[in-house]
């Protein structure tokens, strides 16, 4: 029976760090299952769920407090379980483009949250727009629709909210 760890990671950024981290989780013998991993400013960030057998993630565990010190990092780590594949749920894509301002995150969360609808994944940039140097944002997440929810009617009324907040968007099923 495999067993699920979820390690969260954060620290200053450094050549080798997911080369070290992928070593350690393979000498346990536990798999990497997910993961992402991403630098911002100067800090590194990495999430992942490992499996495994029971003792594989027991030495992970122990092992925890030496990747940190060794890695200058510093790192949490929680069993998880499995998760669940729910024939209810759609998945679908929703990306977002916009002049840079506060809150669109958070519109755009509330508005899914108002209708029980699962973020699933999410990240977000900011950049200057090429020509004109304006402040940009982007958004690409994916989203759970239960199967009992009308697509077109939810289209409809994201698009409203994103005409009104002047954000270029698309929800579209996942390929």
């Amino acid at each position: 029976m495999q067993n699920y760890l979820v390690i969260a990671s954060l620290g200053q950024n450094q050549s080798g760090i997911v080369d070290q981290f992928s070593k350690a989780i393979r000498d346990c013998g536990c798999n990497i299952a997910d993961s992402r991993m991403t630098v911002l400013g100067g800090e590194f960030a990495i999430i992942l769920m490992v499996s495994g057998t029971w003792d594989a993630i027991a030495k992970i565990e122990d092992m925890v407090p030496r990747l940190e010190e060794r890695l200058n990092l510093r790192i949490t780590a929680r069993r998880t379980e499995p998760p669940k594949l729910e024939a209810t749920f759609l998945p679908y894509a929703v990306d977002v483009v916009s002049m840079d301002h506060p809150g669109i995150v958070n519109d755009i969360a509330h508005f899914f949250a108002s209708r029980n609808i699962n973020i699933q994944d999410m990240y977000t940039n900011s950049y200057h727009a090429e020509h004109t140097g304006t402040p940009m944002f982007s958004l690409h997440m994916t989203i759970n629709i239960p199967s009992s929810q009308s697509i077109a009617a939810l289209r409809g009324e994201f698009m409203e909210l994103c005409d009104h907040l002047n954000l270029d968007a698309i929800i579209e099923p996942v390929k």
